[in-house]
C-alpha cells in the first residue's frame, strides 16, 4: 500500500520550541550591572551635550608604561593613567562615535540575552553613515580594540558584554564538566578532544567529578595530539590542554579556574624560544595589553617544564633540531629577561642566557628525533618525578 503523501505546509510541526536557558541570579545581577554601566556612560555624554560642553569618555591606557607588576600577588596590574576621547577633536571623533556605537550594540545583546562573536559585533555595528560614503568601521581591526576599551573603561569583562572570540584550544582528561547545562565527560572525547569555549565563566562551565592530580598545558595541538594518542592523561591521571600558540582568554581563564577552584598544579610544556618564554609569562603573570584581566586569568603558580636550553645536551639531541636565533629573537629574549617579574629570578636569567649562548632555539617537536613517544613516555614523566621545572 502506498504511503500517504503529506502536502508541504499542511502538516503540523512536532518540533519542540527551544527553551531559553534560565539565567542564574549571579548572571542576572551581572547583566543588570553592565547595562547600568553602559547607561551611566551614555547619560554622561548626553549631559555634557545638553550643557554645551564637549562630550568625552576616559579610556585607561593599555600600554607598558601604564602597567605595573604586583610582587605580592605576582601578577600584572593596570595603572591609573587614561586618555580622554573627545567628540569635537578631529583626531578622536571617529573613535568616540565608534565607542558609543559598540556600547549600544552590547546593550542590545544583553537585553536580548544573546551573544555575538567579535566578528559578529563588527558586522552588527557596520553601516554607511547616512548622506555620506563613510563607513562606521573600515575593518574588524578597528572594532576589536574599542571593545577592549569598553571592557577596561567600564570594568566589565568581554563576557559580561556578551561578546565571545573564536574558539581556540582543546582539553581532554579525568574531569567531567557541565557546559551550558550539557554534561561532558572529558575522558570520552576521542581524538579531537573538548573544544574550550571563549567564555569559561562559572555561569557557563561547571566542574564535576574531577579525579585529576594536575594539568599539563602544551603549546600546540600537534604536541597535544601525541599526548592524547598515547593516553598520557589516563596513565598519569591528569588533564591535558593546549592553546594553539599563545592561549586565548578562554583557555587562560579555564587554567586559572582549574588551579584556584580545584587546586590543580599547572605545568607548561612550551618551545625553547623567546615566544615560548613569553607564552609562559602570559599564562603566569598575565598579558601587558590585558593587565586589567590578570586577576581572573593569570596563574602565578604555573610551572615551566620545558623544553629548555640544556636539553640539547641533556637529551643528546641532533644538530638537525637547531633553529638559529635571528636578530628579532635575540632582541625579544633580552626584553623578556628585563621584565620585572623575570629580572630577579636567577634560574630564568640562566635559562635565557643559555639559549642566547647556544645561538639556537628548539621546538617541543624536536624530542621526536629521540623517539616518537619520547616526550610522553620519558621527558615529561622524568621532569615531573624530579620536580624539575622553572618557576
Amino acid at each position: 500500500m502506498a504511503k500517504k503523501k503529506t502536502k508541504l505546509g499542511t502538516h503540523k510541526s512536532i518540533a519542540k520550541k527551544p527553551t531559553r536557558r534560565r539565567l542564574s541570579p549571579v548572571s542576572k545581577k551581572k547583566d543588570k550591572d553592565t547595562i547600568s554601566k553602559i547607561d551611566t556612560m551614555g547619560k554622561a555624554v548626553v549631559k555634557s551635550s545638553l550643557n554645551q560642553r564637549d562630550p568625552f569618555v576616559d579610556i585607561p591606557l593599555r600600554t607598558v608604561s601604564n602597567m605595573k607588576y604586583n610582587k605580592r600577588k605576582r601578577i600584572l596590574e593596570m595603572g591609573s593613567n587614561s586618555q580622554r576621547r573627545n567628540l569635537f577633536n578631529l583626531n578622536q571623533a571617529k573613535k568616540f562615535m565608534q565607542t558609543m556605537l559598540l556600547a549600544n550594540g552590547c546593550k542590545d545583546l544583553i537585553e536580548a540575552q544573546k551573544t555575538l562573536s567579535l566578528r559578529g559585533m563588527y558586522y552588527k555595528c557596520l553601516h554607511t553613515i547616512e548622506g555620506t560614503k563613510e563607513k562606521t568601521f573600515n575593518d574588524q581591526s578597528e572594532s576589536d580594540p574599542i571593545l577592549e576599551d569598553l571592557e577596561v573603561s567600564m570594568h566589565a569583562l568581554r563576557e559580561e558584554l556578551h561578546i565571545f572570540a573564536k574558539k581556540r584550544g582543546t582539553m581532554v582528561g579525568n574531569i567531567t564538566i557541565i557546559d551550558n547545562g550539557d554534561e561532558i565527560d572529558c575522558r570520552r572525547m576521542g581524538t579531537g578532544g573538548y573544544s574550550i569555549p571563549s567564555i569559561c565563566e562559572p555561569s557557563v562551565i561547571e566542574f564535576k567529578n574531577c579525579e585529576a592530580d594536575f594539568v599539563l598545558h602544551v603549546e600546540k595541538d600537534t604536541v597535544w595530539s601525541r599526548f592524547n594518542e598515547d593516553r598520557f592523561w589516563e596513565i598519569h591521571n591528569c588533564i591535558l590542554t593546549e592553546g594553539s600558540g599563545q592561549p586565548p582568554r578562554g583557555v587562560r581563564r579555564l587554567l586559572r579556574r582549574l588551579n584556584i577552584e580545584l587546586g590543580l598544579p599547572i605545568y607548561c610544556l612550551l618551545d625553547c624560544d623567546p615566544w615560548g618564554h613569553y607564552i609562559y609569562s602570559v599564562i603566569k603573570q598575565g598579558s601587558i595589553s590585558l593587565a586589567f584581566e590578570s586577576e581572573r586569568m593569570a596563574v602565578p603558580d604555573a610551572k615551566f617544564i620545558g623544553i629548555r636550553a640544556e636539553d640539547y645536551e641533556r637529551c643528546a639531541l641532533k644538530d638537525d633540531v637547531k633553529i638559529d636565533l635571528n636578530e628579532r629573537d635575540i632582541t625579544r629574549a633580552k626584553q623578556i629577561a628585563g621584565y620585572p617579574w623575570f629580572i630577579d629570578k636567577k634560574p630564568w636569567q640562566r635559562e635565557i642566557q643559555h639559549m642566547l649562548r647556544n645561538g639556537f632555539k628548539m621546538e617541543v617537536e624536536s624530542l621526536i628525533t629521540k623517539d616518537i613517544s619520547y616526550v610522553t613516555e620519558t621527558y615529561v614523566p622524568e621532569r615531573l618525578d624530579a620536580r624539575d621545572f622553572l618557576d
